[in-house]
């Protein structure tokens, strides 16, 4: 069993987008990421700080925008409208979850195409689906990376998903179908789960529940992305695979936390450099 060391593959690559924003300034562009936040849930926070220390890192300029509970849906999308506009605005991120009243695909609609650096305007994703040059959603596209790093093929190869999130689940549907890996989405309706995933040559679980994915479940040598992170009841993370089991059938594996984490974030780096080149050309 080979570990998948996603911290320290998003370092390389954080490392490598020091050079690039370096150069990107000498040529007076200043790459920029705008988060909006809005109310005060903690898990965002902690999530939001880990940005700005991504951005810091690597030379990136970091505006927080953290607005009431209580907004109403035509402020925040007045907000977006503003950094829409705003030249020294590279990317724009709409940190979630929302509160009830705003409606958050709304939201995303109307972030700029060229600034959706989350990759969730629906230009994005149906790009996406046609396998056309645009921002991939982050974790999707930091799994994707992982996998290519430690030369896993996907050509050809089963892969499983267990989750159909729109953040998750579906974006990587489509990155796997676009590297020609057929694919299988599970969820919360799939009859007989454990039969589909132990067919898979990857399994990657994104649903949500502590250590869910148990070693039945997985085939001897396959290779398992663990996207979850939950807090058990002894208050310690752990993903959505029961990782000391699953390890010993395991070909690869990644760690919670250490692994998909790390790689979400550093390719939101990638998107915002990405945005601020465009900008450039």
């Amino acid at each position: 069993m080979e570990l998948i060391d996603g911290k320290a593959l998003a370092k390389s690559i954080r490392e490598n987008l020091k050079e690039e924003v370096d150069k990107l300034k000498k040529n007076g562009i200043n790459p920029r990421l705008a988060v909006i936040m809005v109310g005060d849930d903690k898990a965002s926070k902690v999530y939001v700080k880990n940005k700005s220390k991504a951005c810091e890192e690597i030379g990136v300029d970091y505006k927080e925008y953290l607005l009431e509970e209580d907004i109403t849906m035509d402020e925040l999308l007045n907000l977006i409208h503003i950094l829409n506009v705003d030249k020294n605005v590279h990317g724009i991120l709409l940190q979630s979850p929302l509160p009830k009243q705003l409606d958050i695909n709304e939201a995303f609609k109307e972030i700029a195409t060229e600034k959706d650096v989350d990759g969730f305007n629906p230009i994005n994703v149906g790009k996406l689906s046609l396998n056309q040059d645009c921002f991939v959603s982050c974790t999707p596209y930091g799994i994707i990376k992982m996998l290519e790093s430690y030369n896993i093929p996907l050509e050809g190869a089963h892969a499983v998903i267990v989750g159909r999130s729109n953040i998750v689940g579906k974006p990587l549907l489509q990155c796997l179908l676009n590297k020609n890996a057929t694919v299988t989405i599970c969820h919360s309706k799939t009859k007989d789960l454990a039969s589909t995933t132990k067919n898979a040559d990857i399994v990657i679980a994104a649903l949500g529940k502590p250590n869910f994915i148990k070693a039945d479940m997985v085939r001897e040598g396959a290779v398992v992305i663990d996207v979850g992170i939950n807090r058990n009841e002894e208050g310690k993370i752990v993903g959505d695979v029961d990782f000391e089991d699953v390890s010993k059938k395991a070909s690869y594996i990644t760690p919670v936390p250490g692994g998909v984490g790390p790689m979400t974030i550093a390719m939101l780096m990638v998107n915002v450099v990405k945005a601020a080149k465009a900008r450039m050309k």
